[in-house]
């Protein structure tokens, strides 16, 4: 068995590649911050050259992410990723808990508490809502729902819709296909 871990088994470079363009970077600034030579770079961005963990990491600092983001970006069909849940306090306020790290073709997202009932939705892709607890109205193509514990809503892509908690310590799951993985970079942050 031994230290097989040291060369990376996935392919990065199409991960570290959309990084460093949407950092706006060129390979001799990345080549700079990283004490790698530029041909090596550009060999990991075309995935000629399989970077070992040391080198992974020095990639992933000049790009100011890490080395678990870019290959949780790289394959995201190989990757295994575990998000524990959170114990907090009941202080009512609005929560948003993201149930999926990095960026994959499906988001999921926890709301606990109310939620901003005025805010208007259209997604591209299809989305799923899931009370997990309490209870919730959703106004959808003009129609009102009233869903529980345990109901689900499911949405094609396109349709326009709110929600809002009715009772306090509400919590819905919003399941979604990513409206693109490279837009995410394009969202005002």
């Amino acid at each position: 068995m031994g230290d097989h871990k040291e060369q990376q088994p996935v392919r990065v470079g199409a991960a570290v590649r959309r990084r460093r363009r949407a950092l706006e970077l060129t390979l001799a600034v990345v080549a700079e911050r990283s004490g790698l030579s530029v041909p090596f770079l550009s060999q990991v961005e075309n995935d000629r050259a399989r970077p070992s963990t040391g080198s992974l990491e020095k990639v992933a600092d000049a790009l100011r992410t890490t080395a678990v983001e870019l290959l949780a970006a790289a394959d995201p069909a190989c990757s295994v990723d575990v998000v524990r849940g959170e114990i907090v306090d009941a202080d009512f306020t609005p929560r948003v808990r993201s149930l999926v790290r990095g960026h994959h073709q499906l988001h999921a997202s926890e709301f606990t508490g109310d939620h901003d009932a005025g805010r208007e939705f259209q997604h591209r892709n299809d989305e799923l809502l899931y009370v997990a607890d309490g209870a919730v109205e959703i106004e959808a193509e003009g129609r009102a729902y009233r869903l529980g514990r345990g109901d689900t809503l499911y949405l094609t892509g396109g349709v326009r819709h709110r929600w809002r908690a009715t009772v306090p310590d509400t919590r819905v799951i919003v399941v979604a296909v990513a409206e693109h993985i490279e837009a995410v970079h394009d969202r005002p942050r």
